[in-house]
């Protein structure tokens, strides 16, 4: 199906808004009233501008406050009417958007309503324009689709028909099924958002936390097959009011817009797209840093050892059990610290999941690649993390791709005499990835339709500095997670601060692994008393459990399922890592133990 974005989704000027709606591969756009009578284009211009960028002007919105009212305001309304159709004829739109009345002066009356968009729908005929009829949720007298169905039908006018809001009606809880019974060639128009369930006043819900679809709680798939299956086969288009999408790159926001709708049609089941690759581990996991002395001591301590050198590039492989670790000094001035830069997946097939990143407007990244080296498919998630695709070899076998044979990136590394000295970790449990604040719902569906992880809830974590967001993303039997979290604030460089971001590595036993790191030199995250006198008082602990927990800096949680004990290093430049041992079928984070680290880590820092 075309799709189409309203230009107030977007920041920026309207030329730029409708740049970046075609550069995203947007069919047409919605232009909101606002944009145009601030645009220093006439209408001709801003019509001319959006055919040579190949969009459609869908839909020219809003009108209000139209039907349901005393005749001298309708005829007022009506002269202001013909004003709009004559200038919507200069720009190239057909179609306007008549939203439900809000006016102190409309009347509970249908037949009146009827009676006055009917004669609203004859002034539109003449002009060639079809009216579309919405019904908002706070209207003061129609606030349902099934409402303004009624009063459409009732009207019985070809020029008239509805439009279909998903916030709108789904932020009501009203029942998608009735949409079926609506004559597809009477749903004129469909708008699209989605939003996160909060308990707010309606107006303000939609006026300031709509998202795209799929990133929120919303059923617009379901809405978008109810309108199908009636016959609607114009546009999807995506409304969205967001206070961040009005803030952010209208390029990047549009990327975004369009990847959702893509996302969406899947589900609806409108296209297929190519199929999410499910990745099935960690490959490795990559920190870039100019100098080596600060992290390699303590990937040491953690009983890593230095087990291969790249063949052509400064990058060396430490390893411990499953537990692969790129150090990668070609890093350039702009990261001279420690950071977490890249992760590989294991992938069943790195080439379909590439295709399906490419489908997904997500960013392939050129790679510098020597004639023997294997070939890896890259692409760069939201806040800037590379995502290698990857097959890991074994014991000196080729990996196998999508039944086809392909050298695992081992293959490029030769390996470095060392000894090893592990102390109990077996594999990476998972990173955790630090967003820009303004990203993270963008993250969040990256996570899920590029890389096809499955998102869990979003859950609040207190830190001494304000509450932060957190959301985790799995494969379904936890070999993978990533744990997304907000970093730096608008005005503050991620590059240059912000939160750092960590590598959880898996013990089967934390006690024993805390041990060795310690004796080994490694420096773990304090823990202050008072967070054991509150873990005594929730828990009971066999004798010297706690105690021993208290000596080596081990956070512990439980819940239904099992338990979950783990602890933290300090943070080196912007890494840190977190040792975990889970038990049972514990599967969470320790999020109750996060203010206790936040804070440790804040006093640390000052």
């Amino acid at each position: 199906m075309r799709t189409s974005i309203a230009t107030v989704s977007l920041s920026g000027t309207l030329t730029e808004k409708l740049t970046a709606a075609a550069r995203a591969g947007f069919d047409g756009v919605e232009i909101f009233e606002n944009d145009l009578i601030g645009s220093p284009l006439g209408p001709e211009e801003i019509g001319e501008r959006a055919a040579d960028l190949g969009l459609t002007i869908d839909l020219y919105q809003p009108m209000r406050d139209i039907e349901a009212v005393p005749a001298d305001e309708f005829a007022r309304n009506l002269r202001r009417a013909e004003h709009k159709f004559r200038l919507m004829r200069r720009l190239g739109a057909d179609t306007v958007l008549v939203c439900s009345s809000v006016s102190p002066s409309a009347v509970d009356d249908d037949a009146l309503a009827a009676e006055q968009l009917r004669r609203l729908a004859d002034l539109a005929q003449e002009s060639g324009i079809r009216v579309a009829y919405e019904a908002l949720a706070w209207g003061r007298h129609v606030s349902t689709y099934e409402h303004a169905w009624r009063i459409v039908e009732a009207a019985d006018h070809p020029a008239l028909g509805v439009c279909l809001d998903s916030f709108h009606i789904l932020a009501r809880g009203s029942d998608v099924k009735g949409i079926e019974a609506i004559p597809g060639d009477k749903i004129f128009f469909l708008q699209l958002a989605d939003a996160p369930q909060m308990a707010l006043d309606v107006l303000q819900w939609s006026r300031h936390h709509r998202c795209f679809p799929g990133q929120g709680d919303l059923d617009v798939t379901g809405l978008v097959r109810a309108a199908v299956r009636a016959g609607y086969d114009g546009p999807l288009s995506l409304e969205v009011f967001n206070d961040v999408f009005r803030q952010a790159d209208a390029g990047r926001t549009a990327v975004d817009a369009r990847r959702s709708l893509t996302l969406l049609q899947e589900s609806a089941g409108l296209t297929a797209p190519p199929a999410p690759v499910v990745p099935t581990g960690f490959a490795f996991v990559e920190i870039a840093t100019a100098d080596t002395a600060r992290i390699a001591p303590l990937l040491t301590a953690l009983g890593f050892s230095r087990t291969a050198r790249h063949s052509g590039k400064p990058v060396d492989l430490w390893e411990q059990g499953e537990a692969r670790i790129l150090l990668n000094t070609d890093t350039g001035s702009h990261r001279p610290e420690p950071s977490l830069t890249a992760v590989g997946l294991e992938s069943p097939d790195p080439a379909g999941a590439s295709a399906r990143a490419e489908s997904l407007l997500a960013p392939v990244l050129p790679r510098r690649r020597a004639p023997g080296d294997a070939p890896l498919d890259a692409v760069a998630a939201p806040d800037g993390t590379e995502f290698f695709f990857c097959v890991t070899e074994r014991s000196g076998d080729t990996g196998r791709s999508g039944g086809v044979e392909r050298a695992g990136w081992t293959g490029d590394f030769a390996p470095a005499a060392h000894t090893p000295d592990p102390i109990g970790i077996t594999r990476v449990d998972h990173v955790a990835l630090t967003q820009p604040w303004h990203h993270f719902d963008e993250a969040t569906l990256f996570h899920r339709g590029v890389l096809g992880l499955r998102p869990h809830a979003s859950v609040d974590l207190a830190d001494p500095y304000g509450l932060l967001r957190s959301r985790a993303a799995s494969n379904e039997d936890g070999t993978v997670r990533i744990a997304l979290g907000v970093g730096a604030s608008p005005t503050e460089d991620p590059a240059r601060g912000g939160r750092p971001q960590h590598v959880a590595l898996v013990t089967d036993d934390l006690v024993a692994t805390v041990r060795r790191a310690l004796a080994a030199g490694a420096r773990l995250l304090p823990v202050p008393a008072n967070y054991y006198d509150d873990l005594a008082a929730r828990y009971e602990f066999a004798p010297g459990e706690l105690d021993t927990y208290r000596e080596l800096g081990i956070l512990y949680d439980r819940d239904e399922k099992g338990e979950f004990r783990h602890c933290y290093t300090v943070t080196t430049g912007r890494v840190f890592f977190e040792l975990v041992e889970r038990s049972g079928g514990y599967d969470g984070y320790g999020a109750r133990n996060a203010a206790v680290r936040l804070a440790a880590q804040h006093a640390l820092a000052e």
